[in-house]
């Protein structure tokens, strides 16, 4: 039985892309090794699922349809940076959510619960904060970090522009040696009757 590495997220509109990838050309300039998110990968994860058997991805996307039917569109307004677990030793650099990210929460934990309840799948160990990830740090590398540091700082403000979710997508993700590639199984729109 094949087994595909699956995701469940909501894609991003153009203007938040290129805000984005403008952020990263900023950031860049550090001296710190970071694994760029390339623009076509950008999106905003609501559910990991690991490696699933390709037989369960229709009881996956039956289940989100279900709950997207659930929801009205909203908008996601991007605004400011930072880093996790902390700008002195980041990990993760994000654009946060400045607006929608109450409906996100709810979004995410409506599909949380129906994937442990209907399928099994665990559900998320850590509270979920939205964000949109542009780079994860390879290695510490003290003086780089604090001109990082300096920039996110300065970046505090950054408007990122807004995107309009009204769907939810369930992604194939495979990795080779040039990064991973994503492939939606099934979109499932907002409010859907």
């Amino acid at each position: 039985m094949a087994r595909i590495r699956t995701f469940i997220a909501v894609e991003l509109a153009g203007g938040v892309i290129r805000r984005a990838s403008e952020l990263i050309d900023k950031l860049r300039v550090a001296p710190v090794p970071v694994n760029w998110v390339r623009p076509e990968q950008m999106h905003l994860t609501l559910k990991f699922l690991g490696d699933v058997p390709d037989t369960q991805t229709p009881d996956i996307c039956r289940v989100v349809a279900q709950v997207a039917r659930q929801f009205e569109p909203f908008e996601i307004v991007f605004r400011g940076v930072g880093a996790f677990p902390s700008l002195e030793h980041p990990k993760v650099l994000w654009i946060g959510v400045q607006e929608g990210g109450q409906e996100l929460k709810l979004l995410q934990a409506a599909l949380d619960e129906a994937l442990k309840s209907q399928l099994g799948y665990p559900r998320e160990v850590r509270p979920f904060q939205p964000h949109l990830t542009v780079g994860r740090v390879k290695r510490e590398m003290p003086a780089g970090q604090a001109q990082l540091a300096r920039i996110l700082a300065e970046q505090a403000e950054f408007d990122a522009d807004l995107t309009v979710i009204d769907e939810v997508v369930t992604f194939a993700s495979f990795l080779s040696r040039h990064g991973p590639t994503h492939e939606p199984l099934c979109r499932s729109g907002l409010g859907e009757r």
